[in-house]
C-alpha cells in the first residue's frame, strides 16, 4: 500500500516531531518535516507531497509567503495546503466551516483525529 506523502512546514520542532510520529503510526502516511519556512518551497518541490500542513506564523518567512510561493510555481501550485495556527481559535474556524482565505485551517493545539480527517478530505 502506498502511503500518502505529507509535508509539515512548521518552526516548532517538538510539534512537528509529535505530528509526524502520530501520522506515521497510522501506517497511512509518509511524513517529511521542515522547520524553516524559507526552505519549505524547496522541500515541497523535491518531496512532492499530496498535502502540506503549513504554520501561519514563523520567523523570517511566514506561512502566507510560503503559500504564495507554492501557489505561483507550476510544480507546487496544485498541492493542497492546510494551515495550522494558534492565532485563530476553534470557534472562528467553525464559524467559517474550517476554511479561511480559501484554505482549510486547523487550530493549535491539534487534535490528531481531526487532523487526519482534514488530511483525508483535502489531499490529492
Amino acid at each position: 500500500m502506498d502511503r500518502t506523502k505529507i509535508l509539515i512546514i512548521e518552526d516548532e520542532e517538538n510539534f512537528t516531531k509529535l505530528i509526524k510520529l502520530n501520522l506515521e503510526k497510522t501506517g497511512k502516511y509518509e511524513v517529511k518535516t521542515e522547520n524553516k519556512g524559507a526552505l519549505g518551497f524547496i522541500v515541497a518541490r523535491e518531496f512532492k507531497p499530496a498535502l502540506i500542513l503549513l504554520d501561519v506564523m514563523m520567523p523570517g518567512v511566514d506561512g502566507g509567503d510560503v503559500c504564495n510561493q507554492l501557489e505561483n510555481e507550476k510544480d507546487t501550485k496544485d498541492i493542497p495546503i492546510v494551515f495550522l495556527t494558534a492565532v485563530v481559535n476553534e470557534e472562528e474556524i467553525k464559524e467559517n466551516n474550517g476554511i479561511i482565505g480559501g484554505h482549510p485551517f486547523i487550530a493549535k493545539p491539534v487534535d490528531i483525529e481531526k487532523l487526519i480527517d482534514v488530511i483525508e478530505k483535502n489531499s490529492c
